[in-house]
């Protein structure tokens, strides 16, 4: 299936993006278009003329929702829904649309309404009480496949990932989101913002004190070709739930997150913020790199010039550990950059050259187990990295094992943008780990790993260019080498005999030189020189 956001009478625009999309992807059965179809322009007047006459057609069956504003409402003359033209069909005012296949499709044309009457364009308290008696009635009702709705529903961002771009005081509908909490849609679709947005999906029981249930998605799209390029189409699959298994249709995602109509919760939710703890202040460790650090040059005291802050403490490990800052056993010639609570090393024995790592400098010993500051700081150096490789003509691959080590390590490797493409390095690592018997699922872009996994849980993480992200988590045996396997692999690097770490070792010599050279090139994309 389909579904995008507001056309706004661009139909040229969608139809041929359906016809892009088909032609590589195969044929889909439906497109469903939610928030404004119709444009009020006398240029999208005369393109639909075209289409009402027949002189072009949609390509795919496509169902569209009501006006949502006076200029449309003209082009839905009957409530109950009609055919407006071959293959493009208006839904309707509010009801429930069953597919050949036995997809339940629950739909809401217009917005909320500001007056009574209510105009053509909105629906009323009325609508929502009725579509949800007409499903709620059935004792048997678990929820709907699908809701079509223009407006989003108010707070759906709750307990989730918030939308970025959006007013979050005026955005969304309460009356939306009473009947999505009603209904519990399986996938729901919302435009009229001009935004992309996909929530985290969330759970539609209680853990612990009621019987699981399916969990929902809210996705919302953005209008048709708009200038910023922010997806206006979205493609999926989705089984019927009166087909599906009860125990299939009930498996719960590892980012699923907490209802975000549940009223309740909220002061717990608040509560949980309040009492969250900081790390104490206390001393930083510098070390003498052979090279000026700019403003976190040592003095040879500890402390640092020309900087009036305090100090600041780190967890430190029981025993000896090779990448705690402070600890005698790192092998200082290797650091290119020191943060305030991250630093990053050349890897010893690196895939390539340029092979870094982002480390913590107190202990910590996986991703999951910063704190907020480190996690802020770590994200600087991706940033860093990410520039600095882009002006080699590079992309970069992150990886992660929580498993069988102490300290956090995470691998930046960079790959020259010729030999391969993110998603042939996506692929790569998903068939790989097929072939191994490892289940690396992906995960939403948005998704804060701290969302899926607890403190002291063995995985395996991978981070692409791209933004995208793959998880495994670790429940017996892993190969340590994994992640340097699938980049050394044929399919990417070409270099198999590098995917141990043992057979790439340099001399000391080669090793100072290297990060030398590193440091030298990274310093303009360094933001722990700046000031």
């Amino acid at each position: 299936r389909l579904a995008c956001g507001d056309v706004y009478g661009k139909f040229d625009v969608l139809f041929n993006r359906v016809r892009t999309i088909q032609k590589k992807s195969g044929q889909f059965d439906l497109l469903l278009c939610v928030g404004s179809f119709f444009g009020s322009s006398p240029e999208s007047q005369a393109l639909w003329n075209e289409y009402k006459s027949g002189a072009k057609q949609a390509p795919i069956q496509t169902y569209v929702l009501g006006a949502n504003n006076q200029d449309t409402v003209k082009y839905f003359q009957d409530v109950d829904g009609c055919e407006l033209t071959t293959n493009i069909t208006y839904l309707g005012r509010r009801g429930v649309f069953t597919g050949a296949s036995g997809l339940q499709i629950a739909y809401l044309s217009g917005i909320d309404s500001s007056s009574d009457p209510a105009p053509a364009y909105c629906f009323t308290t009325k609508d929502i009480t009725s579509l949800k008696m007409s499903l709620l009635s059935n004792t048997k009702f678990k929820g709907v496949d699908i809701l079509l709705t223009s407006p989003w529903p108010k707070d759906v961002w709750n307990y989730g990932n918030p939308p970025t771009d959006v007013n979050l005081k005026t955005c969304g509908s309460e009356q939306v989101a009473s009947l999505t909490a009603s209904l519990k849609p399986r996938y729901h679709f919302s435009a009229l913002q001009g935004q992309n947005y996909e929530r985290l999906p969330y759970r539609n029981h209680v853990v612990l004190q009621e019987s699981a249930q399916h969990v929902s998605r809210f996705i919302a799209l953005a209008s048709v070709g708009n200038p910023g390029k922010k997806k206006y189409i979205y493609a999926f699959t989705i089984v019927p739930m009166s087909l599906m298994d009860a125990t299939e249709l009930v498996k719960q995602p590892l980012d699923a997150s907490e209802n975000p109509y549940r009223k309740a919760g909220k002061e717990g939710k608040k509560s949980h913020l309040a009492t969250g703890t900081e790390d104490e202040p206390a001393q930083q460790f510098f070390f003498d790199l052979k090279q000026s650090q700019g403003k976190r040059q040592s003095d040879g005291r500890g402390s640092q010039q020309g900087q009036a802050k305090q100090p600041r403490k780190h967890p430190q490990p029981t025993g000896p550990c090779w990448f705690c800052l402070a600890s005698p056993e790192v092998e200082k010639h290797l650091v290119v950059s020191i943060g305030e609570h991250c630093y990053i090393a050349l890897a010893k024995g690196g895939l390539m050259s340029d092979h870094i790592l982002i480390l913590p400098i107190g202990h910590y010993q996986a991703m999951v187990d910063l704190s907020s500051e480190v996690v802020e700081e770590c994200d600087k150096y991706k940033a860093s990295l990410k520039k600095f490789y882009k002006s080699k003509g590079k992309r970069y691959v992150m990886f992660e094992r929580n498993y069988r080590s102490q300290h956090l390590q995470l691998q930046v490797v960079p790959l020259p943008l010729s030999c391969c493409t993110t998603e042939d390095i996506k692929e790569s690592f998903i068939v790989q780990a097929q072939e191994q018997n490892i289940e690396l699922l992906e995960i939403p872009q948005h998704t804060d790993i701290k969302q899926i996994v607890q403190p002291g849980t063995p995985y395996f993480y991978v981070e692409l260019d791209s933004g995208e992200k793959l998880f495994h988590r670790i429940k017996k045996n892993f190969p340590l080498q994994f992640g340097r396997e699938v980049l050394a692999s044929e399919a990417i690097l070409n270099i198999p005999t590098r995917a141990d770490w043992k057979a790439c070792k340099l001399s000391q010599d080669e090793e100072e030189s290297l990060a030398k050279s590193f440091r030298k090139e990274f310093e303009p994309f360094d933001f722990s020189l700046q000031d």
